[in-house]
């Protein structure tokens, strides 16, 4: 029932930064000029706004406002497309790529944007000191290079050359196919080389929220639409910077506001405290479209999991495993809990990759064969500390307690002794489930953050971890050869193989492929949905700002 008041009450919009809906006449506001903010609440705090050190979507939320990489997101297609640089060559069958870089930039701070200061970024991601490495997963530098300069020997960076003022040679030991869409990530954004150095960007010696950050993780300067005004608990403003190289736009303020519960979130929109939020949820959806409020809908692309920790005792067992997998009942996980479109997901790669296989295992739900799997591997009836985290939405997860209530009653039904651990997210919960510890069990997904396979199984199960306490050096070449195929079949099927062994050694159970939604006020005329979620608030509408004239005019 409740799917179908979704499915006539929410209706959501195709993902493209197309017109949203046009609110009734008696929701429009009056058309005035002068200064707009737009006003979004957001599920958690920033952990830091160094996209290099960020492993966060509010994080990046705002760091995609501020900064910009080399190369952009097509708003309709999410394909890679130019942004700071004006075209690249491959070169060297892959192993060197040429940039060409736009010669009309500037930083926020007044400094030029030009080779030099492209290569002084690589350079410092490939450089990372250990210490600035620390307390966060995996990084993205890591996962699209393999490693740091602290393993030169296993990177795939070669080095960066300035060749011209506005010409970057990007030079790899190895073939990265998915390098240009990987750039379009937040994570390779181009911060002011002054600014890094003038922040100390890699020593984090000061605390905000429990994170170790440093000063320029608290004072970023880039080359997008917006600078940062200021950051205080549960608030960050940012401003447009004037003299912007880009779109103009409508909006001149940025308001972040943080609030944790989506039902606040809900009512904060509904009373126009704020003009947008991320991550509705089901509860909100009814309520929500009742009071005429807009739906935006991505394409999906996240996905949950059951993660397990093969350190704790008998969780290395493969029919202990499987008896997890058997267990999970993925239908009734996703009903009522998700909105209407969520699908349950039998692999950790999106559909929209268009990588399959037929071998990929299901482990259907079945209660009979879990519970013989069970007892089968000898299970003690031991607790089996289950975290999961409280007071937070992600795309891949709206309603994380809720979740984590059925997936406990399942796997009790199925004779698991599950001890709940709940943990708040702002107290460091992604890094206490990513290191060392005694759990069993986790509750946690993957955002996307670009058009490639390997940005799914590559970051998740790469390499050895302290999240899965997974070791397979089979899967880890055939994942390190993958990401250097040319694309095409051959590729296709490389990564179907991988996750076909995924699926067979199961060290995580994924769970769902998300839909997420968007809520706006009638004053956002248009907002420029992402599958990635790169949406730069410059290319926002609004219904009450008068559009500003071009130069020309």
């Amino acid at each position: 029932m409740l799917a179908a008041v979704l499915a006539t009450l929410v209706p959501l919009v195709s993902c493209t930064p197309a017109e949203i809906t046009p609110p009734p006449p008696s929701a429009t506001a009056t058309t005035v000029p002068g200064a707009s903010t737009f006003t979004f609440g957001t599920a958690a705090e920033p952990r830091t706004l160094d996209p290099a050190l960020a492993n966060d979507t509010e994080s990046y939320r705002v760091t995609q406002q501020i900064l910009q990489g080399l190369v952009g997101v097509d708003p309709l297609t999410s394909e890679p497309t130019a942004l700071l640089a004006e075209s690249w060559e491959e070169q060297d069958s892959g192993r060197a790529y040429e940039f060409t870089l736009r010669d009309d930039v500037a930083f926020s701070d007044g400094k030029p944007f030009d080779a030099e200061a492209v290569c002084a970024n690589f350079d410092r991601w490939y450089s990372l000191p250990e210490s600035a490495r620390s307390g966060t997963s995996r990084l993205p530098f890591e996962s699209v290079f393999k490693a740091f300069s602290d393993q030169p020997d296993v990177s795939l960076y070669k080095g960066c050359t300035a060749t011209a003022e506005y010409t970057v040679l990007l030079r790899l030991n190895g073939r990265i196919t998915g390098l240009i869409p990987a750039l379009a990530a937040p994570a390779f954004a181009i911060s002011s080389p002054a600014a890094l150095e003038a922040g100390a960007a890699d020593d984090l010696s000061e605390s905000r929220g429990g994170a170790a950050v440093s000063r320029y993780g608290q004072a970023p300067v880039g080359t997008g639409p917006f600078r940062l005004v200021s950051w205080a608990h549960g608030n960050v403003e940012l401003e447009f910077v004037e003299g912007y190289w880009g779109e103009r736009g409508e909006v001149d303020k940025v308001v972040f506001t943080t609030i944790s519960n989506p039902d606040s979130r809900a009512r904060a929109l509904t009373s126009g405290r704020i003009d947008g939020y991320d991550f509705v949820s089901v509860d909100s959806a009814v309520d929500l479209a009742r009071n005429g409020l807009q739906f935006l809908q991505r394409d999906p692309y996240s996905v949950l999991y059951l993660g397990m920790n093969q350190d704790f005792p008998g969780v290395d067992d493969i029919l202990f495993r499987q008896a997890v997998a058997h267990a999970i009942d993925k239908d009734a996980l996703i009903d009522g809990r998700f909105l209407n479109g969520t699908k349950p997901a039998r692999q950790f790669v999106p559909e929209k990759l268009g990588v399959s296989n037929d071998t990929v295992e299901d482990y259907g739900y079945d209660l009979d064969l879990a519970q013989e799997l069970l007892a089968e591997s000898g299970y003690d009836g031991r607790e089996l500390p289950f975290y999961y985290p409280r007071n937070v939405s992600r795309a891949y997860l709206p309603s994380p307690e809720k979740a984590y209530a059925e997936l406990s009653r399942q796997l009790t039904a199925a004779g698991f002794n599950i001890k709940p651990v709940p943990m708040e997210w702002s107290d460091g919960y992604v890094a206490t489930v990513q290191e060392p510890g005694a759990r069993a069990f986790h509750l946690l997904g993957w955002s996307g953050g670009y058009q490639d396979p390997d940005n799914f199984v590559g970051a998740l199960f790469g390499s050895h971890n302290d999240e899965f306490a997974y070791e397979d050096p089979q899967l880890f070449s055939k994942i390190n050869r993958a990401r250097g195929l040319p694309n095409g079949e051959d590729r296709t099927a490389a990564y179907g193989d991988i996750s076909a062994q995924i699926s067979d050694r199961i060290p995580a159970v994924p769970l769902a492929f998300p839909i997420s939604a968007l809520a706006m006020s009638a004053r956002v005329t248009a907002y420029p949905v992402s599958p990635v979620m790169n949406e730069v608030f410059n290319r926002i509408d609004l219904a009450d700002v008068e559009p500003r004239p071009t130069p020309s005019e």
